[in-house]
C-alpha cells in the first residue's frame, strides 16, 4: 500500500536532508521541492501568481514520483515528500496574506498519512534561495505549520534535535506508521 510521508516546516530545518535519508533508509522515493528547482531556473523574484505556478509544479512532480513508485521496485511502498500544499498556503499567506483557491482545493483532497513538522532548532544555513534567516520569522512560520496539523486529521509528529536525532525520530514514526518496506 503506498504511503505518503510529508516533511513541512520553515525554511533550512532539514526537510531535504531528512527526507533523502529516509527514503534511502526504509525504502521508497524521495520527492524533492519544485519551488528550489523553479527558483534555480527562474531566479528569486516571485510574486502571488508565480507561488501558484509552483504549487501546480509542486503537485506534478509528486505525481511523478507516484507514477515512479508504482512502476519501480518498491511499489505500493512510501513517498517521502519535501513539502507539500501546507507549505504552499503558508508561503502565500506569510507573504501576500492570501491564499489560492487551487492550493485550498488541493490540501481539502489530496490523502497523506504523516506529517513530519521539523522544528527550526537548527542553525540556519545560508543558500542563494533562503530569505528568513532572523529567528522570529522562524518561530512565527513554524507556529503557522504547527496550527495547521492542529487543525487536521492525518497522524504528524514534531521532529527536533539535532540532525542524527530528527532522523531517528522520525524513522521511528514511519516504522510506527507500518509504512516500512521490506
Amino acid at each position: 500500500m503506498l504511503k505518503k510521508i510529508v516533511a513541512i516546516g520553515p525554511e533550512s530545518t532539514g526537510k531535504s536532508t531528512l527526507c533523502t535519508q529516509l527514503a534511502a533508509a526504509l525504502g521508497g522515493v524521495y520527492c524533492a521541492e519544485y519551488a528550489r528547482q523553479y527558483m534555480l531556473e527562474n531566479g528569486t523574484d516571485y510574486d502571488f501568481d508565480t507561488l501558484l505556478t509552483i504549487a501546480k509544479g509542486q503537485m506534478a512532480a509528486e505525481a511523478a514520483a507516484e507514477t515512479a513508485l508504482v512502476a519501480g521496485p518498491t511499489a505500493g511502498g512510501l513517498i517521502f515528500l519535501d513539502t507539500n500544499q501546507y507549505v504552499m498556503k503558508v508561503w502565500c499567506e506569510y507573504v501576500f496574506n492570501d491564499c489560492h483557491r487551487w492550493i485550498l482545493n488541493h490540501i481539502a483532497t489530496a490523502p497523506y498519512d504523516l506529517y513530519l513538522l521539523c522544528r527550526p532548532d537548527v542553525p540556519w544555513v545560508k543558500d542563494e534561495l533562503r530569505e528568513y534567516p532572523n529567528e522570529k520569522p522562524r518561530q512565527q512560520l513554524y507556529h503557522m505549520y504547527k496550527d495547521l496539523l492542529m487543525h487536521q486529521h492525518v497522524p504528524w509528529v514534531e521532529v527536533s534535535g539535532n540532525y542524527a536525532q530528527r532522523f531517528e525520530l522520525a524513522k521511528r514514526a514511519v516504522e510506527k506508521l507500518g509504512a516500512s518496506n521490506p
